[in-house]
């Protein structure tokens, strides 16, 4: 079972394993093997610091951590361009998908997202993706109709954007 708090700077370091090992678990077939490759935890611990520590952060970072105060599983949230709340990252140890800590974390983020006035949540999700697409259609998300591309060294990825009204 885990709890939800909110995330601090010591936290940064579990934060970019989980993210990394999560996109390396996650994209292979979806995102060129080439970038997965080149991500590291050093790289991603500095980029997500400066991002943590800046003075005009209008993020929320959460964490799920286990029974031993062990970050299990990360979320952030914040404004999105269309006034609803935007969940801009959620990912969870690999090896403990599917034991329930993704959902805890999301009823966080949905509480969160009420405490700041948002009457709803998007976020977006590979359109390749189809585990996350899952899980988030099981928490009530829909697709909404908008989809947009990144570019991830050279190819072109599309993503799908879900809202859930809250």
């Amino acid at each position: 079972m885990s709890t939800v708090r909110v995330m601090t700077e010591a936290d940064v370091t579990a934060v970019s394993e989980i993210r990394v090992t999560g996109w390396k678990a996650a994209y292979p077939g979806i995102v060129p093997q080439s970038y997965l490759d080149r991500m590291t935890v050093e790289a991603d611990v500095h980029r997500r610091r400066r991002l943590f520590t800046r003075p005009d952060k209008t993020t929320i970072d959460l964490v799920a951590v286990d029974a031993e105060g062990g970050v299990v599983g990360w979320a952030c949230l914040g404004p999105s361009s269309t006034a609803a709340g935007e969940l801009y990252a959620l990912y969870v140890q690999p090896s403990l998908i599917g034991a329930g800590i993704g959902r805890t974390l999301l009823q966080a983020v949905h509480a969160s997202a009420q405490a700041r006035g948002f009457g709803s949540v998007l976020l977006w999700v590979l359109a390749d993706n189809t585990r996350a697409r899952r899980f988030y259609e099981r928490a009530g998300y829909a697709a909404d109709g908008a989809v947009q591309a990144d570019d991830y060294d050279g190819v072109s990825i599309t993503e799908v954007r879900y809202r859930l009204t809250l």
